[in-house]
């Protein structure tokens, strides 16, 4: 058995990994971790997921939470993953990172754990999206630069982030696939007299309201048709699945930074 210890265990997204992970084969709950003070430190993570008492205590520890376990979920900010990542390096646990609104230097830090442990590191742990990452790098190839490229994403109003960390991998598939440097030409901002556009930029909308758990449209837009390629997230269960699978997967994995492309076998 597997033994995954989570973190933001009160939360949403803690809760339901916590219930999946009772669920999966091979996997078994043996630590949960919270923040500092947060009202539910000492309750059992069970419990408080909905799914009946599992014997393991919240607790505002990562070395405690982590003292029995094999690898640990992550779905927190950059900051705490980080901190997290350091923790889990120097006790040799895996790790599984759904985190988002990492920045270069952030992702160098993280790349720099993994040369200790395995980890599995991700924008977006939705099996459906990382098909769409694969399909989104053929289009690509095959329409070249022949028709313009605009990216628009829906997230809920409480999302910190912008744009989202899923918009921004599919905007380097595609830049990768025409040989673009998606730091050059995405255009996160129009306003007034801003010209025409230019044949190479990458577009970047946003969009945040009420309770959308996320939504990503990448359009391929030529003269007289236009390919929408379109993923909706109708509940953060896909998110969940992902990170379950991904520890399923990543156990007996030499050190190493992975991604839901190699869980997946695309590469």
């Amino acid at each position: 058995m597997l033994k995954v210890a989570v973190t933001g265990a009160a939360g949403r997204m803690g809760g339901r990994i916590i219930a999946l992970v009772t669920e999966a084969e091979g996997l078994v709950l043996s630590g949960a971790a919270e923040m500092a003070g947060h009202a539910k430190l000492g309750s059992d993570a069970g419990y408080v997921a909905g799914c009946g008492d599992l014997g393991v205590i919240i607790t505002d520890s990562l070395e405690q939470a982590m003292a029995d376990a094999d690898l640990l979920i992550d779905f927190t900010f950059p900051e705490v993953t980080l901190a997290n990542a350091d923790i889990c390096a120097r006790l040799g646990k895996q790790m599984v990172i759904g985190s988002t609104g990492f920045t270069p230097e952030q992702r160098e830090k993280l790349a720099g754990f993994a040369r200790r442990i395995p980890i599995v590191f991700a924008p977006n742990m939705s099996v459906g999206v990382n098909v769409c990452f694969k399909i989104l790098k053929d289009i690509a190839k095959t329409l070249g630069d022949g028709f313009d490229i605009e990216i628009v994403e829906l997230h809920h109003n409480k999302k910190k982030d912008s744009p989202s960390g899923t918009a921004v991998r599919m905007g380097e598939i595609v830049a990768d696939a025409l040989g673009r440097d998606y730091n050059q030409v995405a255009n996160y901002h129009r306003e007034g007299m801003c010209g025409e556009r230019s044949k190479e930029e990458i577009g970047m909308q946003t969009v945040r309201g009420g309770d959308i758990v996320g939504e990503h449209t990448v359009y391929f837009i030529g003269m007289g048709e236009r390919i929408e390629l379109t993923h909706r997230a109708i509940s953060r269960d896909m998110f969940a699945r992902g990170a379950v699978r991904a520890a399923s997967w990543l156990a007996g994995k030499p050190a190493g930074l992975y991604d839901m492309q190699n869980v997946l076998g695309f590469k």
